[in-house]
């Protein structure tokens, strides 16, 4: 990166900085051009600096007109102090995302300093393609359950008194299953909006972790998986946890869930102290997970190879605990099948919301 006289301080960390920035003083000369703004425009640092700041960026909107003339940021309306991003032109057509703020030493007073940040568009274009494929996967997961739904309430009220009281129930149960189904979803994509927002609020209360294993083992035998698949092991010296009861629940189920529609065998769950804190440790005996994959299991939409879904889930697992000041890490059981183990730190009252 290159200084030029109008900037104070020696050298800096522009260069570690991800984004362009361009700074121009208060005669629109280019002051500082890092290295990053120097890789996205293709023009040099070197001669970028003591340049007028509209000769080095000569930007132009998609409808092909000078952005500079446009907005004049030195001898325009006083009031304004910048524009948020916005998608605009380089010479030659490569498109960029820009923003820009206009320093003044007081309200309404002369601009002192141009600040302009430049991104390159993939970043953005890898934003809208997440996007779309969270759109895609929700519309392909909400479709089946509704069109259960419309078929079944349409066929009982068309056609009531040709079924017998069975078949109404059968209809009924998997109606009602797939309404369940939809509410999961519907929780899943509200869990996401609060965790990537950073909006997620955690309620402390006083947890026994090792009942909640046991409550959520017993919930799965109910439902029809055989008691001798699961085994759970409480160590003593648990300290008293103050962590989020419905929370904590989705992060078991998860892991339960996981290990049992994913691996295959015995499915053990280990609660025991970590520190001052507590661990939870899910394992079972199925082919585990390649070495390679590991690094991707908390991304959003991954999937297993025998497991459909959202592929949203372990995702969402990593949020909840995260947000409680806590790690999860997946790797193998030392006799095969998948590993996770998450660590929740104790907490107190004082810190409950």
């Amino acid at each position: 990166m290159v200084l030029g006289a109008g900037a104070s301080g020696g050298l800096s960390s522009y260069d570690d900085l991800p984004d362009g920035l361009v700074v121009a003083d208060e005669v629109c000369t280019v002051v500082v051009f890092n290295s990053a703004a120097a890789r996205i425009t293709g023009v040099d640092a070197d001669f970028a600096v003591g340049k007028r700041l509209e000769d080095v960026l000569p930007l132009e909107g998609l409808d092909g007109r000078a952005w500079w003339p446009c907005v004049r940021p030195y001898d325009g309306l006083r009031t304004v102090n910048g524009h948020p991003e916005r998608n605009l032109l380089l010479p030659g057509g490569p498109e960029i995302l820009v923003t820009a703020r206009y320093v003044r030493d007081e309200p309404r007073g002369p601009v002192r300093r141009v600040v302009v940040g430049l991104r390159d568009t993939r970043h953005r274009a890898r934003e809208e393609l997440s996007r779309a494929e969270l759109v895609s996967t929700v519309a392909h997961e909400l479709r089946s359950p509704l069109t259960s739904v419309k078929g079944f309430t349409a066929t009982l009220l068309a056609k009531w008194d040709r079924f017998t009281d069975e078949q109404k129930r059968l209809m009924l149960e998997t109606v009602n299953a797939d309404a369940d189904r939809v509410t999961r979803l519907i929780t899943e994509l509200l869990d996401i909006s609060r965790i990537d927002s950073g909006r997620l609020t955690i309620r402390r209360q006083v947890v026994d972790i090792g009942r909640v294993a046991h409550r959520h083992v017993a919930g799965m035998v109910a439902g029809g998986h055989a008691e001798a698949r699961f085994e759970v092991s409480v160590v003593e010296g648990i300290p008293e946890m103050w962590v989020d009861a419905d929370k904590l629940d989705q992060v078991v189920a998860n892991l339960l869930e996981n290990a049992v529609h994913h691996g295959d065998g015995t499915v053990r769950i280990v609660v025991e102290p970590d520190g001052d804190g507590a661990a939870v440790t899910v394992t079972d005996e199925g082919e585990g997970i390649a070495q390679h994959l590991q690094d991707r299991v908390f991304t959003r939409f991954w999937r297993s190879g025998r497991r459909g879904g959202t592929g949203l889930g372990l995702y969402i697992v990593r949020g909840l605990v995260e947000a409680h000041g806590g790690r999860i890490e997946v790797g193998n059981a030392p006799g095969g099948g998948a590993r996770f183990r998450f660590v929740l730190p104790a907490a107190t009252p004082d810190f409950a919301d």
